[in-house]
């Protein structure tokens, strides 16, 4: 089983890498918000465009490892569609699921995401999977100052 989640984790890394989706600059963006993580040289900007309290749409612009391009990747094709209650909660799931801090996570109930739960065993790369995340709750608190994951 764990072997299985392994290689379905590396096949969307590399696939996302390879294909990110949303990688667009979004002209007519509500919120936009730069994320740097320095560790690793990971850069993006986030664009989000909302209809009330609606993601309605999400891309990114930007470079990176490939576990930061494939987690934000992941990211803006998830909160599609999501209240940004729904993405507040989806970036604590997420945050706690690579970050260790919660060892019981419904891996169902964040679906493409559990293949991102591995990066936990690599301290050094947890930082580039949650940059986005962390750039994504800027950016839905509507703050300006680029994010860091230092």
């Amino acid at each position: 089983m764990f072997d299985d989640l392994r290689e379905l984790y590396q096949e969307v890394i590399f696939d996302h890498n390879r294909n990110p989706r949303n990688f667009h600059v979004m002209d007519n963006a509500d919120r936009q918000v730069d994320g740097f993580n320095p560790l690793c040289g990971d850069k993006l900007t986030l664009f989000l465009k909302l209809d009330g309290d609606t993601i309605t749409d999400a891309s990114f612009q930007g470079s990176g490892c490939a576990i930061s391009t494939a987690s934000v990747s992941l990211m803006t094709e998830i909160i599609k569609g999501k209240t940004q209650a729904q993405a507040e909660a989806l970036f604590t799931t997420f945050h706690e699921m690579t970050t260790g801090k919660e060892e019981h996570i419904n891996l169902e109930a964040v679906g493409k995401l559990a293949v991102l739960a591995g990066v936990r065993e690599f301290p050094a790369r947890v930082k580039c999977a949650t940059l986005a995340w962390h750039t994504l709750d800027a950016a839905l608190k509507n703050q300006h100052e680029a994010v860091s994951t230092e």
